[in-house]
């Protein structure tokens, strides 16, 4: 076994102190109830995509009435399915426990709060900024906010880039077919969200802060 083997054994969650495991979850739930937030009180009342799945939630509820929180988890979790071999285990498991936090954050928003209406670019702002953040902490913990998210968070780790822009052009495509369903409103607003999101996401991405030193492995080798 060489040193890279060693490393890579000793960078697996499997290994990591259960403090560590705690504060990484404790994110993913930050990331997925700010998401759901974002989308529940800000960016869904309008119709407007938070991203590809979130595109394709809102047509699933315009063509079949399906409840925007089950639609989106069923999108997620069907997408994620694909994507599973290129994330790991580690990451698919966080992927979903973060995807159901944001549809449990959407349906009880949606439950308990009301708000009166409001100015629609007012709420893409504040939405979108609250998304982005989300996003943001669930992809610094190798962790995707699902849908598109997923596919983006393979190619930032293949080609070593910050995830922002292929979230961007692949939500694109989505916004097109819901503009077209919906209404051709929602594309420009929809693209303004993602492109101030994702500006959110890469500046979240790339935020410096200590990381916790992994805890040392010592093998020992029989004679």
């Amino acid at each position: 076994m060489n040193d890279y083997d060693l490393n890579r054994i000793s960078k697996h969650p499997c290994f990591m102190p259960m403090r560590h495991s705690v504060k990484a979850y404790t994110l993913v739930t930050l990331g997925g109830a700010l998401q759901g937030l974002a989308m529940a009180l800000f960016l869904f009342p309008h119709s407007i995509p938070s991203g590809g799945a979130g595109g394709l939630a809102v047509l699933l509820n315009h063509w079949f009435n399906i409840p925007l929180s089950f639609a989106l988890w069923f999108v997620n979790f069907s997408l994620l399915l694909l994507a599973i071999k290129w994330l790991g285990n580690a990451s698919a498991i966080g992927t979903m426990f973060g995807i159901s936090i944001t549809s449990l954050s959407i349906y009880f928003f949606n439950l308990n709060m009301y708000l009166p209406p409001s100015n629609v670019w007012i709420d893409l702002l504040i939405g979108s900024i609250i998304l982005g953040c989300g996003i943001g902490i669930l992809l610094r913990q190798d962790v995707s906010n699902g849908g598109m998210g997923v596919l983006a968070l393979i190619f930032s780790k293949h080609r070593n880039i910050p995830p922002g822009k292929p979230l961007f052009l692949l939500n694109g495509s989505i916004f097109v077919l819901t503009a077209y369903i919906i209404d051709w409103h929602i594309v420009i607003q929809a693209l303004i969200s993602q492109g101030l999101a994702t500006r959110i996401v890469d500046f979240v991405f790339k935020i410096k802060w200590k990381q916790p030193k992994p805890p040392h492995i010592i093998l020992v080798r029989k004679k």
